[in-house]
């Protein structure tokens, strides 16, 4: 159980010919001893006439190897938060059908040279076994198809987007693989094509720029209706 024990600073300047009395003031020292560590400050304040030399002050603190330890634990938690957010998808994987097929998608991104937990988080996110704040509370857990990340690799491959280009669109947009390809993607391409007169090379860099706009659904006009991340009113 970690204890407070207060003690008492002496604040005393040297004799003035002004008859100054010294003062006590009363800080606080604070000591922290608990089984995991110890710290201690202590400092010593000396104030003279007009120049005053700055105070010295004396820090030590004492750190237990449990301390080390548990803090070594944390750092490698965080820097491998990924891991264990989509370590899990495996278990979700119910059936040796869908493991496989899990398997057929990451293939179907073995072009872009991704690690195998950026292929998992990818796909994870686009089909609901990842959460994403993209899809809100909408998005349910999708058993994924070869046929649909395959396909939508391919619409988005006509549109003049290399591997690079595509390699740097899911990184930014990994859901766009589980969006809808008619109704979506080639639904809202017309309407850049069509409406904005986007296309081309235009096309091309607006995509690599914003491409959620391959995920818009909804156009709240001005008037919110809480699905900011695929409205128009962002476009």
């Amino acid at each position: 159980m970690e204890s407070l024990k207060l003690a008492s600073l002496t604040l005393s300047p040297p004799s003035r010919r002004s008859g100054m009395l010294g003062k006590r003031l009363n800080f606080p020292l604070l000591t922290i001893d608990s089984a995991a560590h110890s710290c201690c400050c202590k400092a010593d304040l000396a104030a003279g006439s007009s120049s005053i030399p700055p105070p010295n002050i004396r820090f030590s603190c004492r750190f237990s190897p449990s301390v080390a330890t548990a803090t070594w634990t944390s750092n490698i938690s965080t820097k491998h938060w990924i891991l264990h957010s989509t370590a899990q998808i495996v278990n979700i994987m119910t059936s040796n059908e869908d493991q496989s097929m899990w398997e057929a998608c990451r293939q179907a991104l073995s072009a872009f040279n991704f690690s195998d937990e950026e292929k998992d988080k990818i796909l994870g996110k686009a089909f609901g076994l990842v959460h994403s704040p993209y899809w809100g509370e909408e998005r349910k857990k999708e058993v994924l198809k070869f046929e649909t990340v395959n396909g939508i690799l391919d619409y988005l491959r006509s549109l003049n987007l290399s591997d690079d280009d595509l390699s740097k669109l899911l990184k930014r947009f990994p859901e766009v693989l589980g969006c809808n390809l008619e109704e979506e993607l080639k639904g809202n391409v017309k309407i850049l094509e069509e409406q904005w007169s986007i296309e081309g090379k235009s096309l091309r860099n607006l995509l690599l720029r914003n491409p959620k706009v391959l995920g818009y659904n909804v156009d709240c006009k001005g008037d919110c209706i809480a699905q900011c991340t695929r409205c128009w009113a962002r476009f």
